[in-house]
């Protein structure tokens, strides 16, 4: 196995951006390029796989997502209702684990009860570990975690010397996960928009101006030769 093989991110974070600006360019609806970025979402599962990933954890819907027009975020939430249905079937097919973070009290109750009936359907399943954020905003999972260890202090379980950096990351959404090795966001935005903050402190970033409905293999291949061939050190000299 040659050098750039071993050097496949093990956790590849993804934020799906570009759907809008990809159907104007097209003379469609922004609505189209969602209904597109989320096939591709699951394309992408299959090729990260082959590649070798193990973890592929994507930003689908922010908590600022909300703010969009009504009809946008209507599609969007039917394009998950829509994912939900066929997502059982699909990811024992292909032995892929799901979890959804994010808060998803704020979600209607059917879209509730279908996360929850894929994440124990999947649960057992050894491929993929597939995340996907939805009502998801790092700066909200944190202020989550925070109460939570709070109330475990306020309680006499937990002291306030005991809280530690991995208290703190049990506490969070993606508990028992691995940082993300990489983190790719699409059409040509570099920042981060609350994205998995505190799991990213020493993730590599690729930022590439192609939109998420045109990243395929061919792109996934660049991110991961440009993440092998940086030197990871973890802020060590």
């Amino acid at each position: 196995m040659g050098e750039t093989e071993k050097r496949v991110p093990r956790h590849l974070a993804v934020i799906l951006d570009g759907n809008g600006r990809w159907a104007k360019k097209r003379g469609l609806p922004r609505t189209a390029g969602h209904v597109q970025g989320a096939r591709n979402v699951e394309d992408m599962c299959e090729l990260a796989w082959n590649h070798g990933i193990e973890y592929f954890t994507v930003y689908a819907f922010s908590t600022e997502n909300w703010s969009r027009p009504t009809e946008e975020v209507n599609t969007l939430m039917k394009l998950l209702r829509d994912y939900m249905r066929g997502c059982i079937k699909r990811a024992n097919s292909n032995n892929m684990k799901v979890r959804v973070i994010g808060d998803k009290t704020a979600l209607a109750a059917d879209i509730q009860e279908s996360i929850a009936e894929l994440e124990a359907a999947t649960e057992s399943n050894t491929g993929l570990k597939f995340t996907i954020a939805i009502n998801y905003g790092s700066r909200d999972e944190i202020r989550r975690a925070v109460q939570k260890l709070a109330k475990e202090a306020a309680e006499g379980r937990l002291a306030p010397e005991e809280i530690t950096e991995e208290k703190i990351s049990a506490a969070l959404d993606t508990a028992g996960y691995p940082d993300p090795d990489l983190l790719v966001r699409t059409s040509g935005e570099q920042r981060i928009s609350n994205y998995l903050l505190w799991q990213c402190a020493y993730t590599e970033f690729y930022f590439t101006e192609v939109s998420w409905p045109d990243f395929n293999e061919t792109e996934l291949e660049k991110a991961i030769e440009a993440y092998a061939l940086r030197d990871r050190r973890y802020g060590k000299v």
